[in-house]
């Protein structure tokens, strides 16, 4: 590691991009200390210092800055305003003003980020001090397309558990009763000969023969055959998933694809399998045009089909942005609620967890069920592990919802590097899309409306998410399970560290219990400590009043029972034994008088 600025040394022994994680081990210091303008769009103008690494930009503005409210005569001095960004986050970078810029601070860099918020800069024009920043944020932070490595490569974190190890696909599989005489594991896939997007261990009808399997195959988008996700242990339904079948437009059909839905159907009884197809039925007909298309009633007779009317990842793409417009960096007050209709983006919360509640109810009431969109890797990991989230409190625990996120996102293919954009200068790719930033909106939703369901809270959330972006950790970086890098650290590592850190202390475990969220536009809410964090007006809290107040009673209930320990043992002591004669026989013990501390919450 070269040698870098004290002040950076010091930061970095420090949190980095939220409180909510911790840094990793010293980054390559890439620039030395360089004088600059950071244009705070909510503190105006702030000289300061940047300091960037191969992992993150650090500014600290000079010492603290005047501030006054509106209409107040007097005010006060803020702390020095501190920026940490990782470099995974910035998604793009720009030079603001050219040569001939002459207002005041017009000459600059502009930096968006992936994170809901944007960077300004200002520089002086002499000595190419912009010229130097812009080269050494545009390769680092842009590593692929310069033929860098990203930092998940570089990094030499060190953590007592591996966080590779937190899913191994036959425990699971085991721990929901499987194989059994209805399904059977099948290593068809193990060199991800059959389809390469797909995991190496697939739960498939017992009924199925490989052969069988090899040409349902060919059928299906991409090769992602329909394959078990989960099993309810009591009735036996199963949600399976998979990609469209390539229909076309002379309406083709195929007699194994057919069967083995139908083996789907049988494996428990149900009468007639349910298909979710998660686009709107409009968009289903018009990828026929492309080969694509849906399964119609006269080809599936033993199936019912279901659009629950998802838009793509174009929509969602557009839908963020205008939610970024309008609580970045300014929240527009008098026209809130009008501006974040607008932007749709609660709407389509709304069809995701409804359309998860339809495949828990349907599972619930014994009915196996189908689900797809068009690849298979985007909407449909959002309704398949949304479901499996009502149904399965497993998945409620902190190392469950891990497991679940290994095996219904990175096993089964969600294309991170994708959507994400890693690495990747290129902006405007289309293929970028917040899909999972989305679904984590749809659990955090869930965490709101069942408080003493989720054994995680939402720091652990919002670490996943920063972490999505921040190319520390392997864990989203890639494509599929055949990319994995088994080079690069998990994020379960940093986790599983320190567990206290992610626990809910409202957690009441419940092992039957289903939850049926309300997807209603009045119950949902905007995740504002998420969205609209980067803002210092918006009063955050990061433990609510009531957690800490909680957290509280547990540590005085933890000291009135060592106390009472001590009492209990000063009382068998033979000097205390007068006192234990005389105490009159219908007296209540003291362990007697304080059971109803042992009751849960």
């Amino acid at each position: 590691v070269r040698s870098f600025p004290v002040p950076l040394a010091l930061f970095l022994s420090r949190s980095p991009s939220l409180s909510f994680t911790r840094a990793p081990s010293l980054p390559l210091s890439l620039s030395p200390d360089k004088d600059i303008i950071y244009i705070c769009p909510f503190s105006g103008a702030l000289k300061g210092k940047v300091f960037i690494t191969n992992y993150r930009l650090y500014f600290k503005s000079e010492g603290g800055y005047l501030w006054r409210r509106r209409g107040d005569s007097c005010g006060g001095i803020d702390p020095a305003v501190t920026l940490d960004v990782p470099l995974g986050a910035i998604g793009r970078v720009e030079k603001m003003g050219g040569a001939s810029s002459r207002g005041e601070n017009s000459y600059g860099l502009d930096i968006t980020c992936k994170d809901m918020r944007n960077l300004r800069f200002a520089l002086k024009q002499e000595g190419h001090s912009r010229r130097d920043i812009f080269d050494i944020l545009f390769k680092y932070a842009f590593p692929l397309s310069h033929g860098l490595l990203l930092f998940a490569y570089l990094s030499q974190e060190k953590f007592e558990e591996n966080g590779w190890s937190v899913y191994k696909p036959m425990e699971e599989f085991r721990r929901q009763g499987l194989p059994n005489d209805k399904w059977r594991v099948t290593f068809i896939n193990a060199n991800y000969e059959l389809c390469d997007t797909y995991p190496t261990i697939l739960v498939v009808p017992f009924k199925a023969t490989e052969e069988d399997l090899r040409k349902v195959c060919t059928f299906r988008s991409r090769g992602r055959i329909p394959v078990l996700s989960w099993i309810h242990r009591e009735n036996q339904a199963v949600i399976c998933r998979c990609s469209q079948p390539l229909v076309g437009m002379s309406g083709k059909r195929n007699k194994d694809d057919e069967r083995y839905l139908d083996l789907i159907r049988e494996a428990n009884g149900t009468a007639k399998l349910t298909i979710y197809d998660a686009r709107p039925s409009v968009n289903a007909v018009a990828n026929k045009a492309t080969g694509g298309g849906y399964e119609g009633d006269d080809a599936y007779q033993n199936a019912e089909l279901v659009f629950l009317d998802i838009h793509n990842i174009h929509v969602m793409r557009e839908s963020l942005k205008k939610l970024k417009d309008i609580v970045y960096p300014n929240v527009e007050e008098s026209h809130w609620l009008s501006s974040l209709e607008s932007t749709h983006w609660l709407e389509h919360i709304k069809l995701v967890i409804s359309g998860a509640i339809q495949v828990a109810d349907k599972i619930s009431g014994g009915n196996s069920v189908v689900v797809h969109c068009s690849d298979g890797w985007d909407r449909t990991a959002q309704l398949t592990s949304l479901a499996m989230l009502m149904l399965d409190s497993h998945y409620r625990t902190l190392r469950g919802f891990q497991v679940l996120l290994e095996k219904e996102w990175i096993g089964f293919g969600h294309k991170f590097a994708n959507r994400i954009g890693h690495g990747d200068k290129n902006h405007a790719d289309q293929d970028r899309s917040p899909i999972f930033v989305q679904f984590i909106d749809c659990v955090w939703q869930m965490t709101k409306q069942f408080p003493t369901a989720f054994e995680f809270n939402e720091r652990l959330l919002v670490t996943i998410l920063d972490h999505l972006f921040s190319c520390r950790f392997g864990t989203f970086l890639f494509n599929c399970e055949r990319e994995l890098r088994s080079k690069t650290v998990s994020l379960w590592s940093l986790v599983n560290s320190d567990l206290s850190f992610y626990q809910n202390p409202f957690y009441t475990p419940e092992s039957n219990r289903v939850l049926y969220p309300v997807a209603s536009m009045r119950h949902l809410e905007l995740w504002v400590t998420y969205y609209i964090r980067w803002n210092p007006r918006i009063r955050q809290q990061q433990q609510s009043p009531v957690e800490q107040r909680y957290i509280e009673l547990l540590a005085l209930r933890d000291e009135y029972l060592k106390k009472l320990e001590e009492l209990q043992l000063s009382d068998s002591s033979p000097n205390s034994s007068h006192l234990s004669n005389s105490s009159t026989p219908n007296a209540a013990s003291p362990t007697q008088h304080i059971t109803h501390l042992h009751t849960p919450f």
